[in-house]
């Protein structure tokens, strides 16, 4: 498609789509278009109505009102029924999920036909399925190890499985949720390359994503949500980062850079430390964290990640070499890190962060229950957590209905507020923030981040775990990527390169590290 306008029909229109729950307007007379061979970027901050919208696309949720139309074989725009998942899969709707929903003891080949395999002449009919699949990844670009088990290949595979999957149903309408949260900068301008192959065909792309230089590069077309409606709509020649920043918030957003670091006391040193097991085992690593400064640790997940942050948290004990936390020497449990001065946010906030049913009260004081003034005797005492919640509200702007909500109601970019305001509360030492902005916009990136370089300003020692390349260079004072479970050296982050980081994720070059990983 050229940058002047699409080249295809239209394939899907959504009009005037509202949805409410309760007194909340999740999306508000939304309209939106999408042409063949248009890839269009729909952004939003957290909470803005993307992932409703795009449920009621999915058949997963009724639309209140609105409709949405797609086309037919011919070309025409017909309804769509609504609430009915299979009905959007028989039109042509595919989608991958920011998080796989892959079978990992299956090969690639047998997650990419599941639920497409004839019940008769079963083997014939696999044999057509696999020359089908092998034309496919010829003439997209996507080629993956069909033959081994998904357990057994890289997040980049992992990818290019979901898509393959999507489109070996004939989809002609395609939603990508974040589609490189886990690659690295090489793996993602090959899934660039592959879609716009797509798109020229007649694809139709709708591209959700925070990471704004990759929707600059990508996308042709720009739709925000903001509070549920839509408030631009508009080619992506001639915009920039700034401008969608302030069409997404409403308002101009400030990028900062970290402070020069002033290092105090070592808060954190391994040396030769192995520990976990499996594919994310750590092994060996050497690094020296200190108060004052920020340590980015890059890679690509699954690559020992995991182990590390849980020598920090409390969740492992090193199985060999010497690790000193905070001049505890040896394991601990969390309570102790706790007790210690370490505040955590963990990578899984869903999995591992919260308690959907507890109220946000609760979750904000549930790592400090035993500890005063919350708690007497060994009886919680209410109001004190409901005054603090109230507090950590206020300070971190954490949008919600009140301290006695659910957190489960609430959108990603305020739990993960929530979930920041618990870490930090009184002040730690040792900061472990993984995975800190996964999937949250680029408002509440930015409130995350400054309240990371405040809390290293202010003496605190941040081991930062990402696999976003823009935020380890926002934040980090020194980098060292892990690869294989192996941990590179650390080096001045004015030092590196993008190109340089994504190599030694990829396991492919350590030089810029002094070392190999």
């Amino acid at each position: 498609m050229s940058a002047e306008g699409p080249a295809f029909a239209p394939v899907l229109a959504l009009r005037g789509i509202t949805k409410r729950f309760g007194a909340l307007t999740a999306n508000d007379a939304v309209d939106l278009t999408l042409h063949g061979g248009e890839i269009v970027a729909l952004l939003g901050e957290n909470g803005a109505g993307k992932t409703t919208l795009m449920n009621i696309l999915l058949g997963h949720y009724l639309a209140d009102q609105g409709e949405v139309s797609v086309a037919s074989p011919e070309g025409e725009l017909r309804p769509l029924p609504q609430g009915s998942p299979l009905a959007a899969l028989n039109a042509g709707i595919g989608m991958v999920h920011q998080h796989f929903t892959l079978a990992e003891n299956l090969t690639g080949f047998e997650n990419i036909v599941l639920g497409l395999e004839p019940l008769f002449g079963l083997a014939r009919g696999r044999r057509a399925m696999r020359r089908t699949v092998e034309a496919l990844m010829a003439r997209t670009g996507l080629v993956v190890r069909l033959d081994l088990r998904v357990a057994e290949l890289g997040v980049g595979e992992r990818q290019r499985i979901e898509i393959l999957k999507a489109l070996s149903r004939r989809t002609r309408i395609l939603v990508l949720d974040e589609p490189t949260a886990v690659l690295t900068p090489q793996e993602a301008e090959g899934l660039f390359a592959a879609l716009r192959a797509l798109a020229a065909e007649g694809l139709g792309i709708v591209f959700i994503s925070h990471k704004l230089d990759e929707v600059l590069a990508l996308s042709q077309r720009l739709v925000v949500l903001r509070a549920g409606r839509k408030v631009a709509d508009r080619p992506t020649v001639g915009a920039d980062r700034a401008l969608i920043a302030q069409l997404m918030v409403g308002e101009e957003v400030e990028v900062e850079r970290p402070a020069p670091a002033q290092p105090g006391p070592a808060a954190l040193e391994l040396q030769r430390v192995s520990a976990g097991s499996g594919r994310t085992r750590l092994i060996e690593a050497t690094l020296i964290l200190r108060q004052g400064e920020i340590v980015g640790i890059a890679g690509v997940s699954g690559n020992g990640q995991s182990s590390l942050a849980g020598l920090v948290a409390g969740l492992l004990g090193p199985d060999s070499g010497i690790m000193t936390v905070l001049g505890r020497q040896g394991g601990a449990s969390p309570a102790e890190r706790r007790r210690d001065g370490v505040g955590r946010l963990a990578e899984d906030r869903h999995r591992d962060g919260m308690v959907g049913d507890m109220t946000v009260a609760e979750n904000l004081v549930i790592e400090r229950r035993g500890e005063r003034p919350f708690s007497h005797l060994g009886l919680l005492r209410p109001k004190a957590i409901r005054a603090a919640a109230q507090d950590a509200i206020a300070s971190y702007d954490i949008r919600c209905p009140g301290p006695d909500a659910p957190l489960r109601l609430l959108s990603g970019g305020n739990i993960q507020k929530l979930l920041l305001a618990r870490a930090l509360a009184g002040a730690p030492r040792l900061i472990l923030a993984n995975q800190p902005t996964r999937g949250l916009d680029i408002g509440a990136t930015v409130s995350v981040h400054r309240r990371l370089r405040e809390a290293a300003e202010a003496g605190a020692a941040v081991l930062l775990i990402s696999e976003d390349l823009d935020e380890l260079f926002a934040l980090s004072h020194r980098i060292a990527v892990i690869h294989g479970g192996r941990l590179t050296p650390t080096a001045d982050a004015d030092r590196l390169s993008a190109a340089e980081i994504g190599l030694a994720m990829a396991g492919e070059a350590f030089s810029a590290f002094g070392a190999a990983a």
